[in-house]
């Protein structure tokens, strides 16, 4: 059985300071390598073949931290843009708290957890579905099919678009999932590379 393991990456110096983060490409913190190691030592013994992140630095420096800690630096990686966070457009480097003083609570609370409403200049989580997912079929989901274990480290909503996806969850429940930092999710698919059963 083939094995899909998710893993947020660290605590952002932005994570820290509460900013809009989207694709500014803003590194870990202390707290961020900690958290890595921790993915680390929870993924060791598992059988990872290779690896897929995004283009922002704050995944890679995780998924660095991972590979050194499971003890295989040098499985296959591959860095793509379509792993990306969701982009926040004109919002990004913004503190959140100043943002909602600013355009007010209730506006940023749909910016951030709506599904189809778009940021100034940003993207919606629907649009980072929709570049996530087409990546996951063409790139991902064929290595699996071929009997490889696959670890992706990537962001908070381009992981929450492809929970979606795998769970069949609705735009609803989806805005609901809070995805821990440093955490690794584990999916076991079946014979159809069907999600089987998930695990953390």
């Amino acid at each position: 059985m083939e094995k899909l393991f998710l893993v947020r990456h660290g605590q952002s110096l932005w994570n820290l300071e509460n900013r809009f983060t989207g694709w500014k490409d803003i590194d870990i913190t202390e707290a961020g390598i900690e958290e890595a190691k921790k993915a680390g030592l929870a993924l060791k013994g598992e059988r990872i073949d290779i690896a897929f992140t995004s283009a922002l630095i704050r995944a890679q420096h995780t998924l660095s931290i991972i590979l050194d800690e499971i003890g295989n630096p040098n499985i296959p990686i591959v860095k793509d843009k379509a792993l990306n966070e969701r982009s926040y457009g004109n919002l990004e480097g913004l503190n959140k708290a100043e943002t909602a003083l600013k355009y007010g609570d209730e506006q940023v609370h749909t910016w951030r957890r709506s599904y189809d409403v778009v940021p100034p200049g940003g993207e919606s989580l629907k649009d980072t579905y929709n570049r996530v997912i087409p990546y996951f079929e063409s790139q991902i989901r064929p290595l699996l099919k071929k009997g490889e274990n696959v670890l992706i480290v990537a962001h908070g909503n381009s992981l929450r678009a492809l929970i979606m996806y795998l769970e069949h969850l609705s735009p609803e429940e989806i805005l609901e999932r809070e995805i821990a930092t440093g955490f690794p999710l584990t999916y076991v698919f079946d014979e159809k590379f069907h999600v089987s059963r998930k695990v953390g």
